[in-house]
């Protein structure tokens, strides 16, 4: 790390005591993360010099642009995939997941990149790109999570909506599905208090590299916006995807 990027040796002191302080807390809570933190940030730091290599090479032309962003959907899908596993073992989950974050994003990324509102270049695509797969991954982790959970939790009732009638989909959506709208919550609050409680990462980047507030504030606006319609498809499609699953007896399944 360069002395000149205002981090200098202060942050190879504070970096590791922030760790540890994430750590000792997830310890004292009891979050069982204490191992997942300190992976996370040695992963971040080792993911980010690579990054930086090869996100030169990306940004030489918009092939390699695309094929990076398909790399960051292949790396998303794979998480939300093994983080929604560990509820519950779902058939052809790994393709669920890959339809609701490619979907997502895909819609998202064509209606900006397309029309010009995001200009048609390497070095706008890629830092939206990734931007956009990474909260379609949250969301669908999120919903798919919520949902299976709430799934075993309500089997009961599951069973009681087919007895009276009611298809799969049907009885499935009608018990786990309220709850898939909480994944859509980080990025609704984030969209509300935007300006009041943070001063999101485009805006400041923009605002820093010398862009009018203006212009800056019309990205993020952009970004906010696209992250609630990324989202809002994943949630939509990993419901109606996992609806349809051949989903295990939720009576004596265990994650």
């Amino acid at each position: 790390m360069s002395l000149d990027t205002g981090l200098g040796i202060s942050a190879v002191v504070v970096l590791p005591l922030l760790v540890a302080i994430a750590v000792l807390a997830s310890r004292l809570a009891s979050l069982q993360h204490d191992k997942g933190i300190v992976t996370a940030a040695v992963r971040a730091v080792l993911q980010l010099a690579l990054v930086g290599v090869v996100v030169g090479f990306a940004l030489q032309s918009i092939w390699g642009t695309l094929a990076f962003i398909l790399v960051m959907l292949t790396v998303a899908t794979i998480t939300s995939t093994r983080r929604i596993r560990s509820t519950l073992k779902v058939p052809g989950l790994l393709a669920y997941c890959a339809i609701a974050i490619g979907g997502g994003s895909a819609v998202v990324l064509l209606l900006l990149v397309l029309p010009g509102v995001v200009p048609r270049n390497p070095g706008s695509i890629l830092p939206m790109g990734g931007i956009i797969v990474g909260n379609a991954m949250n969301a669908t982790t999120l919903a798919g999570r919520r949902l299976l959970s709430e799934y075993k939790g309500r089997y009961g009732e599951y069973e009681a909506a087919l007895s009276i009638g009611l298809m799969p989909p049907d009885a499935f959506k009608l018990v786990a599905g309220p709850v898939a709208g909480d994944a859509l919550l980080p990025a609704l609050d984030q969209t509300r208090t935007v300006g009041l409680v943070t001063l999101p990462g485009a805006f400041v980047g923009m605002v820093l590299g010398g862009a009018s507030p203006t212009a800056a504030a019309a990205l993020q606006l952009v970004v906010l916006i696209g992250l609630l319609a990324a989202g809002s498809i994943a949630i939509l499609a990993m419901t109606e995807l996992l609806a349809r699953a051949p989903l295990p007896d939720g009576r004596t399944v265990s994650p």
